[in-house]
């Protein structure tokens, strides 16, 4: 924390060279939370791709500083990254003050950090680790949603999209915490939806199911059972289908869409059930 209180804010060289260059915000912003690898990198580098100055939150200020400096560096762009607090607000305004500071006014936030939540059985789960998960996915994303609001209703338009689950809409076993902080980010985001419409705001949300990570994809199980038994076309997200969709709510591609829910699953919400007869090749 910095003497008057604002968090350690993490800039890289390209974004040092690109100060004063910014007209007020005339250049399109976008904040992704937990954009440090994975999902929350791939969604980065997609507005970075399309022209976009990125702002990156992380728990670990210093792999948002590597990330923010690698697309910098890639694009061309302004990119800072910023350690982010779990439900503090004073965080939370601090951030958005630096990003007013250095002349921008949101244009989108992608919101995708989150507390998973995972062994959390819920006979027995301690009420400190299960308010623990809402305090992330829906106190903080209030925060996060609500200072990035203030700024794109002084803009006239803006767009917040949560990344949040199928499993807000079909539950798995001991994830009652998870489970049910994802179904109520579904109604967060459609109220921000109608509060905020008025503004110009628009507020929808991306419901991934199983991705292609490096550690699923090693689980030979999950590619010859899971992966044909579970969805329809027999494949599951990659990384840049994820970023495609938050792209696609986050930008002017969709200025007529609001309080929406676009899945990107593979099917698996289709399908009442599992096809436990089917698998990619036989044994």
């Amino acid at each position: 924390m910095t003497a008057n209180g604002a968090p350690p804010v993490f800039i890289t060289r390209t974004a040092v060279s690109r100060i004063g260059k910014v007209a007020n915000g005339m250049r399109k912003s976008v904040f992704v939370t937990g954009a440090t690898n994975g999902t929350g990198y791939a969604i980065a580098e997609r507005f970075a791709k399309e022209g976009y100055d990125v702002f990156i939150g992380s728990r670990r200020g210093e792999d948002a500083a590597a990330a923010a400096e690698k697309l910098a560096t890639s694009y061309g762009i302004f990119a800072k990254g910023y350690e982010t607090k779990v439900f503090d607000e004073q965080n939370v305004k601090a951030i958005f003050a630096d990003i007013r500071a250095n002349g921008y006014l949101l244009d989108a936030l992608v919101l995708n950090a989150a507390n998973l939540g995972i062994g959390q059985i819920s006979l027995d789960v301690d009420i400190k680790d299960f308010m623990a998960v809402y305090e992330t996915n829906i106190g903080w994303n209030f925060l996060m949603s609500r200072e990035a609001a203030r700024q794109m209703k002084e803009k006239g338009k803006g767009a917040i999209v949560f990344i949040t689950s199928n499993s807000a809409l079909r539950v798995t076993e001991n994830r009652c915490a998870y489970c049910s902080s994802k179904s109520a980010i579904l109604a967060m985001s459609k109220s921000f939806a109608v509060d905020w419409g008025k503004y110009g705001i628009r507020s929808n949300c991306v419901l991934p199911g199983m991705i292609k990570t490096e550690r699923w994809q090693n689980n030979i199980n999950n590619t010859k059972y899971c992966l044909p038994n579970y969805t329809p076309i027999c494949d599951i997200a990659e990384f840049e289908d994820i970023a495609n969709a938050a792209w696609y709510l986050g930008s002017d591609q969709s200025r007529n869409t609001t309080g929406a829910e676009l899945v990107v699953d593979g099917g698996m919400l289709a399908q009442l059930t599992p096809n436990i007869n089917r698998k990619l090749w036989e044994e």
